[in-house]
């Protein structure tokens, strides 16, 4: 198990088994901030998919949102991040709705700026042999 991964399930735990003001709870916020600052878009993105499929609200908001912002700033231009991270504050509430909305924009631009894929598969190097 990943260091970041260990410290989102930390913060969830912490923050379900004691109160906000708790050390134990300050502890796990320090700790999370911590991992996910210096974590890789791809492992921010693994963390987010385990932790949140075993229990989608066993991360607060502002972690996931943080995680998310941290993975796009290192992927700014990746869609399907983009468009993850748009779900997420879809999820928030309406108050981040246009924000999710500019993500959507977002993905959208960078998809139509993409070349087609060539006629008849991938053109690498299997479609070479055929």
């Amino acid at each position: 198990m990943s260091d970041l991964l260990r410290a989102a399930r930390s913060l969830g735990r912490a923050v379900d088994a004691a109160g906000a003001e708790s050390r134990q709870v300050r502890d796990a916020v320090r700790e999370f901030v911590e991992q996910v600052t210096f974590a890789t878009a791809d492992e921010i993105r693994a963390m987010l998919r385990d932790v949140l499929t075993e229990d989608w609200t066993a991360l607060p908001p502002w972690a996931r949102t943080l995680a998310h912002r941290l993975a796009c700033l290192q992927c700014p231009d990746d869609p399907e991040l983009l468009r993850e991270a748009a779900a997420d504050l879809m999820c928030c509430g309406p108050d981040w709705d246009g924000r999710a909305e500019e993500l959507e924009r977002r993905a959208a631009e960078h998809e139509q700026r993409r070349p087609p894929p060539p006629p008849g598969g991938s053109g690498g190097p299997a479609a070479s042999r055929s």
